[in-house]
């Protein structure tokens, strides 16, 4: 209606066969919005305004002269080809996006699956092939040997609760179930909670934490924050050499609380660097996981406020840092409370 007026206003400027042109853009626009019923209604619309507006005489219906009445009948005929043509285009482009992520989910799944496949059969073979020995040795198994298969029915136990803890936490972030909840934190105690829960991976690693005694209390998250450590600890394990080091430091940066996390690894390939959080990715297959860490990382630290931020140190390895907005408060301060 509003291009009509517009078209009426300057249709001696522009005469009023250039107004069928615009009209017709018009029915394109519509034919691209909305569905055929709609379109097909305003192709009709669209023809019979431009007759009584616009072909001479105008306000009437009546079309004065045999080329105006056939100018009328082919701009018809194409509006309604154009709404038609149009609104199958847009619904091809719409079959072929749904059949695009429909492709992408399954490729999605069947990687979980392979992940999953080996992630859980292997702790599980483990498990069952620890408990098969134990039972058949009977006496004959030393206390050593027993030590031994009890220390691996731990790890691939731990293993397990690991994997199954990241398939809850990626379902949580994708329901939208992440609501924070905010308690004083001492972030030098959140950290070293963190590195022991890690102690089983870090036997062919070092690891450095130097308190910063400078640190107030932090309110914040503490279970997210401290998987977010765990995650990153845990992804640097399993992709630096042995003997590597990964270094831990805390601040206080403005009005949040940083946690840097680096190691003296390889890095990460410069065009990866945005796809490592993506959910399921994978740097290197050769190396087990379900590639859900990191992703989970960055939905937890964004749960949270916070930014995570991934750069290669320029003499060798990653270096992850964490920041997120927190109110904080002196130990004191907290003790007075």
């Amino acid at each position: 209606m509003v291009s009509a007026i517009l078209c009426f206003l300057s249709v001696d400027i522009i005469g009023f066969r250039a107004v069928a042109l615009i009209l017709l853009l018009v029915v394109s626009l519509n034919a691209i919005l909305f569905d055929i019923f709609p379109v097909m209604l305003s192709a009709l619309l669209s023809a019979l305004i431009w007759n009584f507006f616009f072909i001479p005489p105008i306000l009437t219906f009546h079309i004065g002269s045999p080329e105006d009445a056939l100018m009328f009948f082919m701009y018809f005929v194409i509006a309604s080809i154009n709404a038609v043509l149009t609104y199958k285009i847009r619904e091809y482009d719409k079959k072929r996006r749904d059949e695009e992520e429909k492709a992408n989910a399954i490729k999605l799944y069947n990687t979980l699956l392979n992940s999953l496949s080996h992630e859980l059969r292997t702790p599980i073979a483990t498990i069952i092939g620890a408990i098969d020995t134990i039972n058949d040795g009977g006496n004959k198994l030393t206390d050593v040997n027993r030590k031994v298969l009890y220390s691996e029915i731990e790890t691939a136990g731990t293993r397990l609760n690991r994997q199954v803890e990241n398939l809850l936490s990626m379902s949580r972030l994708e329901a939208g179930f992440i609501k924070p909840k905010e308690d004083w934190c001492d972030l030098n105690e959140l950290i070293f909670t963190t590195i022991k829960r890690n102690k089983e991976n870090l036997l062919n690693h070092s690891i450095v934490f130097t308190p910063n005694e400078e640190l107030p209390l932090f309110k914040l998250d503490i279970g997210l924050l401290e998987q977010v450590v765990h995650n990153i600890i845990h992804n640097a394990v399993q992709h630096t050499p042995k003997g590597s080091l990964i270094k831990i430091e805390a601040k206080h940066a403005e009005n949040s609380c940083e946690v840097i996390i680096s190691d003296n690894g390889g890095g990460f390939p410069i065009d990866k660097m945005e796809a490592v959080f993506n959910k399921f990715y994978r740097l290197n297959n050769n190396i087990g996981g379900t590639g859900l860490g990191l992703s989970i990382v960055k939905g937890f630290t964004e749960a949270m406020n916070g930014t995570i931020h991934l750069q290669n140190k320029t003499n060798g390895g990653a270096k992850f840092t964490i920041k997120i907005p927190a109110e904080t408060t002196t130990i004191e301060a907290y003790g007075n409370q």
